[in-house]
């Protein structure tokens, strides 16, 4: 008997819009009844090892070049064959991949979830669904602002400056633009309970015609 492919879904959305969020809460939904994992888009960031620290920190995050596509291409293409694969994680300390990895086993649900999960073709003709989440830019730099203070130790002149610098325009430059390739655009993130249960719902349609 062959195995059935899974529900590949892409989650997208500028920094901070509530793309984690939403996956989480498709995590919860399903996780009952179907076996589901995520692929965060941020632990394919490419390793720097051979760079310093004061060159790592230059680098420009939010721009599509920073990401191993073709690593993240490769280990969702397991997945979907029914491979396991191990992922590599990010430590945002250093600006460098850790040297722990983890294994990620196929499931009935692969969330792909990331600033520019609509942006590779590749990756994108590979999602059943293509979510975008459109959360307003102030709301989403007062969450970073947040995030980066208490999370990752950085001070709010760093923040405001990289903001200023590469995400806003990275933003307007290159995500923005995804918003076009997505099936579901979901404004406000979680707050959106309708657009969610279209989703949870869409989902399920899915999974229903492929057991006809």
């Amino acid at each position: 008997m062959s195995r059935t492919k899974p529900v590949v879904i892409g989650i997208a959305g500028g920094t901070c819009s509530g793309k984690s969020s939403i996956a989480n809460i498709l995590i919860e939904e399903f996780r009952y009844t179907k076996s589901i994992n995520i692929i965060k888009e941020d632990d394919y960031y490419k390793d720097q090892t051979d760079l310093p620290m004061e060159e790592r920190v230059k680098t420009n995050y939010d721009h599509p070049l920073a990401f191993d596509f073709d690593l993240m291409t490769e280990h969702i293409k397991k997945l979907i064959n029914g491979e396991s694969i191990e992922k590599p994680t990010y430590d945002y300390t250093v600006h460098n991949r850790s040297d722990k990895t983890e294994i990620v086993h196929p499931a009935d649900v692969l969330i792909i979830e990331g600033l520019f999960a609509l942006y590779n073709k590749e990756i994108r003709d590979l999602e059943d669904i293509k979510i975008f989440v459109d959360t307003p830019a102030d709301v989403r730099f007062i969450r970073r602002l947040q995030r980066d203070v208490i999370e990752r130790a950085r001070t709010v002149e760093n923040i405001t400056e990289q903001y200023l610098t590469t995400v806003k325009p990275m933003h307007d430059q290159f995500l923005e633009p995804t918003k076009q390739y997505a099936d579901i655009i979901i404004p406000q993130g979680k707050s959106n309970t309708v657009a969610i249960d279209l989703l949870k719902t869409k989902i399920n349609s899915i999974f229903n015609e492929k057991m006809i």
